[in-house]
C-alpha cells in the first residue's frame, strides 16, 4: 500500500515538474543583462545652465545609441559649491573605475583632473571658461592627456557692448564673483582690459567665497557703481536672486554673462544655450565611447548666437531697454 501511495505522489509531481520545466526558459528570458557603460557625472553646484548642461548630455547620447538603463547608466553627483566634496566625488567615481566622466563646470573639472593622473579614464568637461587657464588641457586644439570638452566662453567685450547700449552713462561698473574660481578670474580680467574701450573708467570688484555672502557683497558696491555685472560664476550664480533683490532695491541696473540668469532678474546678455552645449559634450563622449582619444580632440567653443533680454527687470532697475536693442533679442523674458 504504501508503495502504492509513492508511487502515485510521483505521478502527480510530473505536471507540476513539466511545469517549471516551461517557466524557467521564459524568466531566464527576461532578465536584463547590465549596462555596458558607467559614466560619472559631477557638476560644481545646481543652478538652471548646468543642469541644461547635464540633460543636453545625456539626450544626446541616448540620440547616439547610448540608452540609459541598457547601454549606460550614469552616477550623477554634485558637489553643491563644496570643493572638499568634489574632490570626493571624483576619488569616488576612480575608485569605480568607471568608463568616463562629465564634470561640469570648472571647479570640478580640475578635482577630476587631478584625481584621474596617471588612470585610464577618459574626462569630458563642459560649462568651463578657459580649460587651459584652468590647467585642464595642454592647448585648445591639442588637449593631451585624457581629456576634452566644451568651453562656454563668454565674449565680454560682446557684453559690455550690451552693458552700454542700454545704459550709455555708465563710468563704474560693479563686478561680484569668486576669486577662487579661475574661470571668473579670467573674465574679470578681460573685463578689465575691454572696459575701457566702451568709456568705463572704474571697475568694482566684490569678491565672495560662498554663497551665504553674496548679498553683502553685492550691497557693498552700492553708492560706488552705476550698474553691475556678473561673470558666469558658479558661486554668484548660485546665490544670484540675492544680487537681484540689491540692484532693485537700489535701482542699479544688473547685466550678467550666464544666460539662465536673466530669466531669474538680469536686464539682458549675449550668450550661448548650455542645453546645446550639453548636446556637443555629448557628442564628444559618444566618440570617445567608440574609441577615439579624447587627448586628440580639439576642445570645442560655442558660438554666442543669443541675445537674452529682460524688459520688466530693466523696468524694476529703473532703465528702459531700448527697441533698437529689442530688435536684436532672440530670447526676450515676458513675465
Amino acid at each position: 500500500m504504501k508503495d502504492l501511495i509513492w508511487k502515485l505522489g510521483c505521478i502527480a509531481c510530473i505536471p507540476v515538474f513539466l511545469a517549471l520545466l516551461l517557466i524557467q526558459p521564459a524568466t531566464a528570458g527576461k532578465s536584463k543583462s547590465k549596462p555596458k557603460y558607467t559614466i560619472g557625472i559631477t557638476q560644481i553646484v545646481t543652478h538652471p545652465a548646468l543642469d541644461a548642461n547635464r540633460k543636453g548630455f545625456i539626450d544626446q547620447l541616448e540620440k547616439e545609441g547610448f540608452v540609459r538603463g541598457e547601454d549606460v547608466k550614469y552616477d550623477t553627483r554634485n558637489a553643491e559649491g563644496d570643493m572638499s566634496l568634489a574632490s570626493s566625488i571624483a576619488q569616488k567615481f576612480v575608485s569605480q573605475d568607471v568608463d568616463l566622466i562629465l564634470s561640469i563646470a570648472t571647479p570640478t573639472s580640475q578635482a577630476c583632473v587631478n584625481e584621474i593622473q596617471g588612470e585610464d579614464i577618459p574626462l569630458v568637461f563642459g560649462s568651463v571658461t578657459d580649460p587651459v587657464a584652468a590647467g585642464l588641457v595642454d592647448s585648445w586644439d591639442h588637449p593631451g592627456d585624457n581629456v576634452t570638452g566644451v568651453s562656454d566662453w563668454a565674449d565680454v567685450g560682446a557684453q559690455v557692448d550690451l552693458i552700454t547700449d542700454i545704459v550709455p552713462q555708465v563710468k563704474s561698473l560693479g563686478v561680484v564673483y569668486n576669486a577662487g574660481e579661475t574661470n571668473s578670474k579670467v573674465q574679470v580680467q578681460e573685463l578689465k582690459k575691454v572696459a575701457p574701450e566702451y568709456g568705463i573708467e572704474n571697475i568694482e570688484e566684490a569678491s565672495v567665497d560662498t554663497s551665504a555672502n553674496v548679498m553683502t557683497s553685492a550691497q557693498s558696491l552700492m553708492g560706488s557703481v552705476d550698474a553691475v555685472w556678473v561673470p558666469t560664476d558658479n558661486t554668484v550664480v548660485s546665490a544670484f536672486e540675492a544680487v537681484v533683490k540689491v540692484c532693485e532695491d537700489n535701482n542699479i541696473p544688473l547685466f550678467a554673462a550666464d544666460t539662465a540668469t536673466v530669466e531669474r532678474g538680469a536686464i539682458g546678455t549675449p550668450g550661448i544655450d548650455y542645453y546645446e552645449l550639453g548636446r556637443e559634450d555629448g557628442k564628444l563622449a559618444a566618440r570617445i565611447l567608440r574609441g577615439e582619444d579624447p587627448g586628440e580632440i580639439p576642445v570645442q567653443r560655442m558660438e554666442m548666437n543669443k541675445l537674452y533680454l529682460n524688459p520688466q527687470a530693466a523696468e524694476r532697475m529703473g532703465v528702459t531697454i531700448p527697441q533698437s536693442v529689442l530688435d536684436r533679442g532672440t530670447d526676450i523674458v515676458e513675465e
